[in-house]
């Protein structure tokens, strides 16, 4: 754990804000070459990828200091100290489905089209995100109780489990993350309509995340049932029930425009 990558004179380099920006860039990347592969306008797709990083951000940040109110109400700036952790995850791209409907329209852009070049972005931001966490200490696990796991001694790791082996569920979902995106690479490249790729990231990540909260251990992310319902794992299974009922509504869309073309 290196909450402080390296500090430069006066100017401090967070491992988290390093790593947020290294997944500002892999998305931008992949946003720009699938935009392109979707006959979609590069410019367009790098504002979509700024703007909606930014939404993201704030979206994730709102439901953090949500879930630390009582601290933040006691130091109200902490709020902009985003280089020191705080995200919660859900609220990125919840934040930005809701913009990204408006801002799309605004700017003429196929909305199934050009969100299943995005999604894509968001998964590898995503990745590289997670180890922003592993290095700030934040999203930590629960105690493993062997000698396998990783040892945080951050602030904020609950003083109990400080030093000892957690389980580093910061890589477990770094490693499932990277399945998925591998998934939705493929299924872009042979994807039936529009929309697939969108959805199927809808479906994937609440399952991925359902099983990664079983194994953390930051009490303070908060929860819905004391102890087996985490908040978290509430917004996934709401989302997988929406997503499962766009993609059923998406195919008979799609089934009922091919009837009316032949």
């Amino acid at each position: 754990m290196h909450p402080l990558l390296v500090k430069l004179g006066p100017f401090p380099i967070h491992t988290y804000g390093l790593m947020i920006g290294l997944g500002f860039l892999a998305a931008s990347f992949l946003n720009r070459r699938l935009g392109e592969r979707s006959g979609l306008d590069p410019q367009k797709m790098m504002d979509l990828t700024f703007w909606g990083m930014m939404v993201g951000l704030i979206g994730a940040r709102l439901l953090f200091v949500m879930t630390r109110f009582s601290e933040f109400v006691q130091d109200p700036l902490g709020i902009f100290r985003i280089w020191e952790g705080g995200l919660v995850f859900w609220g990125a791209p919840i934040a930005v489905v809701v913009w990204g409907v408006w801002y799309l329209k605004k700017n003429r852009m196929p909305f199934w089209k050009t969100a299943d070049a995005a999604v894509c972005g968001l998964a590898a931001g995503h990745i590289l995100g997670r180890f922003g966490c592993l290095g700030a200490g934040c999203c930590y696990g629960k105690p493993t109780g062997t000698s396998f796991g990783v040892k945080l001694n951050s602030e904020l790791v609950d003083f109990s489990l400080r030093g000892i082996p957690l389980h580093p569920t910061q890589l477990y979902e770094a490693g499932a993350v990277f399945l998925l995106l591998v998934i939705l690479l493929q299924v872009f490249q042979r994807k039936s309509f529009d929309g697939e790729v969108l959805l199927t990231y809808f479906i994937g990540y609440p399952v991925i995340r359902s099983i990664v909260e079983i194994y953390r251990g930051d009490l303070i992310r908060g929860f819905v049932i004391d102890g087996l319902l985490s908040t978290s794992q509430f917004i996934s299974i709401l989302v997988f029930v929406i997503a499962t009922g766009a993609l059923i509504w998406r195919l008979k869309e799609v089934k009922a425009e091919k009837t009316l073309v032949v």
